[in-house]
């Protein structure tokens, strides 16, 4: 987490800003970036306890979930996952409030948004990953990796249970992933969007403005 910070910091330093922006928000690299959970963000930003419909299990209410976002004036439909009211109530209400004036840490994904994350010691209804924000702009992703076989295959198992109950279909665990867990030693990982950050020092409104192999048809579609 403090590596990413560091990153805003280096990239204003290089660029010769004060800060990042992006279309009418500003994100000062030098200030401590807030730490919010998912769990407070959903509190704070849609009035939902979203703890309250996951199970330690990894289970969910999805019932409870779309009353408690229908309350608070989001559209559910009826055939709408969990997962979907989830990235409604994330993309609609949560993401856009994010890093402004300075960066946020969005931290402690339920364990079902975190499928080969591992569990925290702490709570097991919540993983070990968390997305780094400015400008309302989702920067990176990161997560400690989940190398428990035994784990790992139990949430393939509810994952696939899921998607055969939504989708009709029977899809196969990875064996091969779940086999060379058992010799993997403790790790993390994390992803930054290299573009995403240009496009934030450089004050361009639009990713395709910065983007090192523009795909001109792609955007223009």
């Amino acid at each position: 987490m403090a590596d990413c910070a560091d990153i805003l910091r280096l990239t204003c330093i290089a660029t010769g800003r004060d800060a990042l922006a992006w279309r009418e928000a500003t994100c000062d690299p030098a200030l401590e970036p807030e730490r919010l959970t998912l769990a407070e963000a959903f509190e704070r930003h849609a009035g939902i306890d979203l703890l309250a419909t996951v199970a330690a299990t990894g289970e969910t209410d999805r019932d409870g979930l779309a009353a408690e976002a229908r309350a608070g004036g989001l559209r559910i439909a009826e055939d709408d996952t969990w997962a979907d009211i989830f990235s409604k109530v994330l993309v609609e209400r949560i993401e856009p409030k994010l890093g402004y004036g300075r960066a946020t840490i969005l931290c402690e994904y339920p364990v079902c948004e975190a499928a080969l994350a591992r569990p925290k010691a702490e709570d097991p209804r919540v993983a070990e990953r968390f997305e780094f924000y400015a400008c309302g702009v989702e920067l990176a992703n990161a997560f400690g990796e989940l190398t428990d076989p035994v784990e790992q295959r139990r949430r393939f198992e509810v994952e696939m249970a899921e998607k055969s109950r939504v989708y009709g279909e029977e899809y196969p665990i990875d064996e091969d992933l779940v086999a060379a867990l058992a010799h993997m030693p403790p790790t993390a990982g994390i992803a930054l969007g290299f573009e995403r950050l240009v496009m934030l020092a450089s004050g361009a409104r639009h990713i395709e403005d910065v983007i090192w192999t523009p795909v001109p048809d792609l955007f223009s579609r």
